[in-house]
């Protein structure tokens, strides 16, 4: 069942990134596909748009979800049922559901803009949808808003099994809260980082969804993702799919090289 479901299509998709012509009538080019995507504009760009959501948002998303769970964690905070439920509610969510709200709220006449005219900070509607950098911060809203929780979760779990008397002995010894959160907590939880880490690498890549629903990756190609190019090349142009299947595994070497990065930077010989 894994070979028939997992290695046999991405044995097919590498075959047919080698090929090329309209719809099924493919025939093999050999490597002009992967030569095609250093000369296309719109793959560019959808590299570059990919690359800022990872370097932008994924470093937010994994600080804010590990200083919620070191909160969620204290024995003394009361309310912890509700407070972790309200946080990772969001992931469990539907994709499209929440993506036409933040439509919505980030419309020009949305809520967002209402509230930040009502306090005076700004003096006209930001354009959040219809200019090229605001666009990209409300993909990037959405997107933590959205799997900070369950990235939260991860390290919450993992806190819980930290031995408490390790904590108590720091204490004795005079170590800060603050020297405990980076002298302990932080080293006890490096794997799960480094897991967490990876995966949201591997899903920032894939993103497709909120650019799809909020944006259609506008204006002009200001949002679009590589999976999104990889949808309109496939099912929005004239479908190409041996092109697309090339761009999919643009997206393969992409996760392979920023994890083994990520490998080294974690200095994680294993």
């Amino acid at each position: 069942m894994i070979c028939l479901f997992y290695f046999y299509p991405m044995i097919q998709a590498l075959i047919m990134s080698f090929q090329s012509g309209t719809g099924t009538n493919l025939t093999f080019n050999g490597f002009d596909n992967y030569l095609r995507l250093f000369q296309d504009p719109t793959f560019i760009a959808a590299v570059k748009n990919t690359v800022v959501y990872l370097i932008v948002q994924v470093p937010v998303m994994i600080l804010l979800a590990l200083f919620l769970s070191v909160l969620l964690n204290n024995p003394k905070l009361r309310f912890k049922g509700f407070f972790r439920t309200a946080i990772f509610l969001p992931c469990v969510t539907s994709l499209v559901a929440y993506s036409v709200i933040f439509k919505y709220l980030f419309g020009a006449d949305g809520l967002i803009n209402m509230m930040l005219l009502k306090v005076n900070l700004i003096t006209e509607p930001i354009q959040w949808l219809t200019d090229p950098f605001w666009a990209k911060i409300a993909i990037i809203v959405a997107i933590t808003w959205r799997w900070t929780g369950y990235n939260m979760i991860f390290y919450l779990s993992s806190l819980q099994n930290i031995d408490h008397s390790i904590y108590e002995a720091a204490k004795m010894d005079g170590a800060s809260a603050f020297q405990q959160f980076f002298k302990i907590t932080i080293p006890m939880l490096k794997p799960i980082i480094l897991f967490t880490s990876i995966t949201s690498t591997i899903g920032t890549l894939q993103l497709f969804d909120e650019v799809m629903n909020i944006t259609q990756g506008g204006p002009g190609n200001s949002t679009i993702t590589i999976s999104q190019y990889i949808y309109n090349l496939s099912f929005k142009y004239t479908p190409d799919f041996g092109y697309a299947a090339t761009v999919s595994y643009a997206i393969v070497i992409m996760i392979v090289i920023f994890s083994i990065i990520q490998f080294k930077v974690a200095g994680d010989k294993k």
